[in-house]
């Protein structure tokens, strides 16, 4: 369908629901979204710096207070799997509220848990329901005009990647001030709040109607999907390896600092998540620059940057500096890609937004463990160079990636199976 009668549509249908497009995506609903998915995100990082505080409270060995990660994000992955797809079946604004109040009893549970069984059972819940930010993600891209899809993704995406950056940092800094408990009845109250704001200000009705499917239709759909379309295959690759590189230096950075010449504390390490926040603001640059068509020329030109941040983060030793401007490269990189693979892959099939969503991001999921699990294992065997040789190689397998397959898919502006 052309751009102008896709938003003419949008409009229309979403007049009907709520009183107009306009009142439905007002820049203050698009930054709700973008506050909404940065919190519920943040419950899968909150726990990182506060696992040996956990495992002393509830006398957990060091392995057992490992899996406090692991079944998180074993969580979040199924999820993405499971969850996100029913966007697409039933309305995701009863979905978004109802996986928000759930998020609140797994939240809860964690925060009253006195074995640990219970605290494992409700970080693996929490992880499952985090994934509630994709289902925003889908829904804030349903209802934006054709126009103004790609600014409404990235600003949606710079709430995301804030809350990831700065989950640790404002974990550490509650828990020394009122303990770990008060990390998870916090977020549990402030998602509370969420889906009461939610649940009145969103709208009833999006750009598309809830496809008639049954569940098992619904996830062998997004399978093939994966196999009718070339184009989200390559962005899920694309997806894969810059979140491998993110999680490359995030999962591991924590070890040079804390030890010579810095000895910096957790707090000062979990500020460098500050920095990093500056990266967010290229979510929302990206998506300006694909509503133009570029999306290709800024993907190539964000791989290049990623390729090039490892340079400065080769010298983190030797200058803080040099680790900072690192970070700034790498997260402005990756969530540039991101913005703009997201857009890219909701535009070929908005009816299906959930499931073409949820499936690239479960490549996100791989990527992300990929990196965190060989970047620590390779710090232990060779020291922080070869972590940045690590780094670099996935960064610059995206830009070969890129250059290989730039002129073989079409872009946005090329047709409708483009958009």
């Amino acid at each position: 369908m052309p751009r102008n009668s896709e938003a003419a549509t949008r409009r229309t249908e979403v007049r009907s629901g709520e009183g107009g497009a306009a009142s439905a995506l007002s820049r203050g609903v698009v930054i709700l979204f973008a506050v909404a998915c940065g919190a519920a995100v943040a419950n899968v990082y909150f726990s990182q710096p506060l696992l040996v505080t956990m495992g002393g409270d509830l006398a957990m060995s060091p392995a057992l207070v490992g899996n406090v990660v692991t079944l998180t994000h074993v969580g979040y992955g199924l999820g993405l799997f499971f969850l996100v797809p029913l966007g697409d079946v039933v309305g995701r604004r009863r979905l978004v509220v109802a996986q928000l109040l759930l998020l609140v009893v797994a939240l809860t549970v964690v925060a009253t848990a006195r074995t640990a069984a219970a605290l494992l059972a409700g970080m693996a819940a929490t992880g499952l329901l985090a994934v509630v930010t994709q289902t925003l993600v889908a829904f804030a891209a349903s209802l934006a005009p054709a126009d103004r899809h790609g600014r409404v993704v990235g600003l949606v995406t710079s709430g995301v990647v804030i809350g990831i950056l700065l989950a640790r940092t404002a974990s550490g800094l509650m828990a020394d001030l009122a303990g770990w408990r008060s990390v998870y009845l916090a977020s549990a109250s402030l998602t509370a709040l969420l889906a009461l704001v939610l649940y009145r200000v969103l709208p009833r009705h999006s750009d598309t109607s809830p496809a008639a499917l049954r569940y098992g239709q619904l996830l062998r759909s997004t399978l093939t999907l994966f196999a009718r379309e070339r184009l989200l295959r390559l962005r899920a690759l694309f997806g894969l390896l810059v979140f491998a590189a993110f999680s490359t230096l995030w999962s591991s950075i924590a070890l040079p600092l804390s030890e010579a010449p810095y000895f910096l504390p957790h707090s000062a390490i979990g500020a460098l998540g500050l920095v990093g926040v500056a990266g967010a603001l290229a979510a929302t640059v990206a998506g300006r620059l694909n509503d133009r068509g570029l999306s290709q020329r800024t993907t190539g030109v964000a791989l290049a940057l990623l390729a090039a941040s490892w340079l400065p983060l080769a010298f983190t030793r030797s200058s803080l500096w040099a680790l900072a401007a690192g970070v700034v490269l790498l997260d402005l990189a990756v969530q540039a890609v991101h913005v703009t693979n997201q857009s890219l892959i909701y535009a070929l099939h908005p009816a299906a937004g959930s499931r073409l969503i949820g499936g690239y991001m479960v490549f996100y999921a791989i990527g992300s463990a990929t990196g965190a699990i060989a970047a620590t294992s390779l710090y232990t065997a060779a020291g922080w160079g070869a972590v940045c040789v690590l780094g670099a190689a996935f960064s610059c397998l995206g830009l070969v990636l890129w250059a290989f397959t730039r002129h073989r898919v079409p872009g946005p502006a090329a047709g409708t199976a483009a958009r």
